[in-house]
């Protein structure tokens, strides 16, 4: 397993990880668990968990943003808000979760743009590795958000009990963290204070 080196600057970046997942308990949220502890090895991360059943009162029936509670409300202003976002779900009778896309579509068109974002997804088999290039890149292309390299794609015998079970999926969390880190560094370090603004501070 690959050590990072600590973070090296106590700015965060602010990140939502984002369970599309109907069970707040599931393979998807172990997935995104291990992604952002991965990403926190090397980056003071200032994170939030949304899990997707939390919301399902709030959302279910809501035709506009502007008719949701006020819980709903701030749930979409955290993720419009965040510097990186990490989504994951499962597929779905090949597709995504109704509920899920339906938050989606109580976003605004603009609150995402060029927002970087981490993908995960998990499935019952290896067939529906290509579910994270078919559909969730092209959901997040439509919010023009930067959606990272290297999404994570796990299955049944990888993710057991609660834990990642598999070292092929260990690696692949390693490799799409090491491709997402140049990103999300040069993003830190773009929001870190300058010199002159200290002094005059």
């Amino acid at each position: 397993m690959t050590t990072y080196a600590p973070p090296d600057s106590d700015t965060p970046l602010r990140a939502v990880v984002l369970n599309g997942s109907p069970s707040a308990s599931s393979r998807t949220r172990v997935l995104l668990d291990a992604l952002q502890a991965r990403l926190a090895q090397a980056l003071p991360l200032d994170t939030r968990f949304i899990d997707l059943p939390d919301l399902v009162p709030h959302i279910g029936t809501a035709l506009s943003a502007q008719h949701l509670p006020a819980p709903a409300q701030d749930t979409l202003r955290q993720i419009g808000n965040a510097d990186l976002l990490i989504v994951g779900s499962p597929v779905f009778k090949g597709s995504l979760p109704g509920l899920f896309k339906h938050l989606f579509d109580l976003i605004d068109q603009d609150a995402l743009i060029g927002t970087p974002v981490l993908l995960a997804a998990t499935g019952g088999s290896p067939r529906h590795s290509l579910f994270i290039d078919h559909q969730l890149r092209p959901l997040f292309s439509f919010f023009q958000a930067l959606t990272l390299p290297i999404g994570v794609y796990g299955t049944p015998d990888e993710i057991i009990g609660g834990r990642i079970a598999s070292p092929l999926l260990e690696e692949r969390i390693e490799l799409a963290a090491s491709q997402a880190l140049p990103v999300l560094k040069a993003l830190q370090r773009a929001r870190q204070p300058q010199a002159s603004e200290l002094l005059e501070a």
